[in-house]
């Protein structure tokens, strides 16, 4: 991308999986309540138009919220808007702030806010924004600061179909020394996983795509196509046991993403939206009809 900073990072493995789903703009209906308590934080749900669904009520934003994400402590939002740049603001939408800019052709997408200590060598902040710059042959994961005005981006990620990063929140436990986050790439259909206290290490975890990464830094869960229907994985990073949550699927399950505590999944249906619970022991459970970009507000 001409005109803008590369900074680029090493990485230790090759790169990543599976393309990106853009939620379909979604009709305003009203929604159902979905009660965030047990889960730990908000549910809430961005289809592409000015308001967000947030725990049953609807909050404008008073421009096109996409691919809306939360920082750890709910309080600020990052999404896309309706001009296609990346946008910071206050949980009822307030206090817009535009972080940058897309350039002519490139389409930014799926942010999500890291949070980790700055490494070593301190040339990698610890509150950033982390999102996906799609041109017409390639995408690549772009950052920056999570405070940033209007600011030209830094490469983190430089090889053609890096896309849909997630950080899960991390560093909400204590147990995760450290700064990840999980990513897919649409050249080799795979998930990978990056520290970014470990020299930007990157590790390939298998076949999959959207993944999200637990609070604690411990699971990941990714979308898997089995006979036909999009299934939700979920992958322990400490023996790599890989386990199917919907075995019994008859559509398509997208888009997951933890419960702050790290005990609910949340996902989207063509038919609304669904939690599961992490452990898997439980089927789907349709807490609204809504549809739209799933996300947690701790």
């Amino acid at each position: 991308m001409s005109g803008r900073r590369s900074h680029r990072i090493a990485v230790a493995v090759v790169i990543a999986a599976a393309a990106a789903l853009i939620p379909s703009l979604a009709s305003a209906a009203t929604p159902t309540a979905a009660t965030g308590s047990a889960q730990g934080g908000e549910l809430t749900i961005s289809n592409g138009s000015p308001w967000v669904d947030i725990n049953g009520s609807w909050v404008d934003f008073h421009t096109d919220v996409r691919d809306l994400a939360w920082n750890p402590a709910g309080t600020k939002a990052v999404f896309v808007d309706s001009n296609g740049d990346l946008e910071t603001a206050n949980a009822n939408g307030t206090g817009r702030v535009v972080a940058t800019k897309h350039p002519a052709g490139v389409v930014l997408s799926h942010p999500t806010w890291e949070t980790s200590p700055t490494n070593s060598g301190g040339y990698y902040p610890g509150n950033n924004l982390i999102f996906t710059a799609a041109g017409k042959t390639s995408s690549q994961l772009e950052w920056v600061q999570a405070t940033a005005v209007n600011a030209d981006p830094y490469t983190v990620i430089g090889l053609n179909g890096a896309n849909w990063a997630n950080a899960g929140a991390n560093l909400s436990n204590v147990r995760q020394d450290k700064g990840s986050f999980v990513w897919d790439s649409t050249r080799t259909g795979d998930v990978y996983i990056t520290d970014v206290l470990l020299r930007m290490q990157t590790t390939v975890l298998g076949q999959g795509s959207e993944p999200s990464l637990s609070p604690n830094g411990e699971e990941v869960v990714f979308v898997r196509s089995v006979s036909g229907h999009d299934h939700l994985f979920e992958e322990t990073l400490s023996n790599h046991t890989v386990r199917d949550l919907t075995p019994h699927a008859t559509t398509n399950y997208t888009e997951p993403t933890f419960s702050p505590n790290g005990a609910t999944i949340a996902f989207r249906a063509p038919n609304g939206t669904y939690t599961l619970p992490s452990t898997g022991t439980h089927n789907p459970t349709k807490v609204t009809s809504t549809t739209g970009l799933v996300a947690y507000r701790g």
